[in-house]
């Protein structure tokens, strides 16, 4: 069986280099491209995410990468968010007062953690669903985090035939969303490329739903 082809979306943020070449470790052949055709034909697309939410949303609307995203979930196709890759899924983000549109995928708003110490930054546990695929086999294990903001509540009510999300969760003074598994649609508030074998593992779990 061939290696299934990854872009990551190529948009300005970093990152990008060491997410590839965890990708590649975990059996990818990666692409980075900021191009939305090149974006929607892959098997994957990863859209990785660091710094601020707004200059995360201006390099994502630069290159159409909405567009790119809401064509592929259209389709049935996986997406995976990495921090805040994560985070500009959700419908608007509040940082330092300023309150920026989200690519809204999902209900919500993503807010500054109430913890004596900021930024969130190590490793960390997270509390995820037995049957999650993400953490299949690694549910036990540590991630490593770089974060003051994240998704603190999921006001998405889904109703059947559709499939309940499975949500992680995590602490840091409060409690956040660790990851989203809903659908084509995945996402990790921590760093699987920063997070050792584990995070490795966790992405050969996504590559298998490809």
């Amino acid at each position: 069986m061939s290696s299934p082809s990854v872009v990551i979306l190529d948009y300005g943020s970093g990152n990008v280099h060491s997410a590839a070449k965890a990708l590649e470790l975990a059996g990818a052949r990666v692409t980075l491209s900021s191009d939305k055709s090149v974006a929607e034909a892959a098997d994957g697309l990863v859209v990785p995410g660091v710094g601020a939410f707004s200059a995360v949303m201006d390099g994502l609307n630069a290159v159409r990468g909405g567009a790119a995203i809401e064509k592929r979930l259209t389709g049935g196709r996986p997406v995976l968010g990495i921090c805040v890759g994560m985070q500009v899924l959700f419908e608007h983000g509040v940082e330092r007062g300023n309150d920026t549109p989200g690519l809204g995928e999902w209900e919500g708003v993503v807010t500054e953690l109430d913890a004596p110490i900021l930024p969130h930054m190590g490793w960390n546990t997270v509390d995820a669903p037995a049957d999650s695929r993400l953490f299949d086999g690694i549910g036990d294990e540590r991630f490593y985090f770089v974060h003051s903001y994240a998704a603190q509540v999921w006001p998405l009510e889904v109703h059947p035939p559709f499939p309940q999300p499975m949500l992680t969760w995590a602490e840091h003074g409060s409690r956040f969303l660790a990851a989203v598994e809903n659908g084509p649609l995945s996402a990790t508030q921590f760093h699987p490329e920063k997070s050792g074998r584990a995070g490795i593992r966790l992405l050969e779990n996504w590559l298998g739903t490809l």
